[in-house]
């Protein structure tokens, strides 16, 4: 598997994007309306957040996916369309038939996608105008313009694309997402779209996506908050040729694997920009009984916020850690347990360790802080990743709407 350099959901063969200015977000000169284009019909799945309180697109892209298919996906930000009533479904709808009849498609082919403020209406003729310019716009190099119209409170655009061999064939996984605060598992507040020429299957590309979406964006966490909004697109054009994946085989297996990889860079770039983030925090739990068991313990260490600030504050107290551990209702022997924060060992044998204070404090300096947990109950491992909880993360919300 490859990395593709400064890689876009415009990677992969057969695909066009765009970001524009609509003016959803008044006195805002920022992009806010994004698309993006498959050149033929696609494979579509997607994977939406659990949380009962949904916006109006979930509902749309439900409806319009049960073919399994798509052309296109339009995206917004700075209104997330949700709580909004029937005018919020007219809404997605009109963005979807605006797209669908610029390409020529019918518009259940089209899928949508909003972010950002709850229980406002969508400023219509402003996000049309986004629209009319991001269809003018549309090209084989504007991943990265997309990729910046979806932000909302996120520093850095968030793209990557991997390029693997699959039977003689090269095939292509690009993708974006947003996503910064308001960030729980299941999943976060995040949109994400990938792009694969590959030729997929709806069944085995809907499989294939919710397995790498509960291994990576699944599994980041900012500040336990769930959001209305969250969703992940993947399109599979097949434009790389080539016979369409079957399950079970080793190619399905090498593409899940950069489907995977794909996805988790992303959810690693989400956590690293947090809100107020000045950290990213890996932590792998080892030694479960069960993936499932190892990222519950991942998880309640990685919501914890006596965990969060005591990373920021660059204080190695492994009490926080073992604490979170404790309550995630997970069954352990803490005689059993270990943990290291920064390549140092801090608990083992049911006690804390003796290690070198002031150069711990030192490593916890450092922009990535791995905390490594072996539960020895097993063979099974999760890895999680989080940020630090600093002084900006209580600004940055408490002045979201004003």
């Amino acid at each position: 598997m490859d990395e593709i350099a400064e890689g876009t959901i415009c990677s992969p063969q057969g695909f066009k994007a765009a970001g524009a200015h609509g003016g959803i977000k008044e006195g805002s000169t920022k992009f806010d309306v994004a698309l993006v284009e498959s050149d033929r019909d696609a494979s579509a799945a997607a994977v939406y957040t659990t949380n009962q309180v949904q916006a109006a697109p979930l509902y749309v892209c439900r409806e319009y996916l049960q073919n399994g298919r798509a052309r296109a996906v339009v995206l917004n930000s700075g209104n997330a369309n949700a709580c909004t009533g029937e005018q919020g479904m007219d809404n997605a709808r009109r963005m979807c038939a605006q797209v669908a009849q610029a390409l020529g498609v019918e518009h259940e082919d089209v899928l949508v996608c909003s972010t950002g403020v709850i229980g406002v209406q969508l400023p219509m003729n402003e996000v049309e105008k986004g629209i009319a310019v991001a269809l003018s716009e549309r090209t084989e190099t504007g991943g990265d313009d997309a990729a910046v119209a979806i932000m909302t409170t996120d520093t850095v655009a968030k793209t990557c694309a991997v390029e693997i061999d699959i039977d003689g064939s090269k095939v292509r996984i690009g993708g974006m997402a947003k996503g910064s605060g308001m960030i729980a598992p299941n999943m976060a507040t995040m949109l994400g779209v990938v792009t694969t020429d590959a030729a997929v299957s709806p069944t085995l590309l809907k499989e294939l996506l919710s397995t790498a979406v509960r291994r990576s964006f699944n599994c980041i966490t900012v500040d336990g908050d769930m959001s209305t909004n969250d969703t992940v697109i993947a399109l599979a054009n097949g434009a790389a040729g080539g016979a369409e994946l079957e399950e079970g085989s080793v190619a399905a297996a090498v593409f899940a694997e950069a489907l995977e990889a794909v996805c988790r860079e992303l959810a690693r770039k989400i956590a690293r920009d947090g809100e107020g983030a000045t950290k990213l925090v890996a932590i792998e739990v080892r030694g479960g009984r069960s993936e499932d068991e190892a990222r519950q313990v991942g998880l309640s260490v990685a919501n914890s916020n006596l965990v969060k600030t005591a990373i920021f504050g660059r204080d190695p107290n492994w009490g926080r850690i073992l604490c979170a551990m404790g309550y995630a209702g997970v069954a352990m022997d803490p005689q059993k347990v270990e943990v290291a924060l920064c390549g140092t060992p801090i608990y083992g044998a049911g006690s804390g360790l003796a290690f070198d204070h002031s150069a711990l404090v030192e490593a916890m300096s450092a922009e990535n802080i791995p905390i490594v947990i072996d539960l020895a109950a097993g063979d099974e491992r999760a890895e999680i990743f989080t940020c630090d909880l600093s002084y900006d993360y209580v600004r940055i919300n408490a002045e979201y709407t004003t």
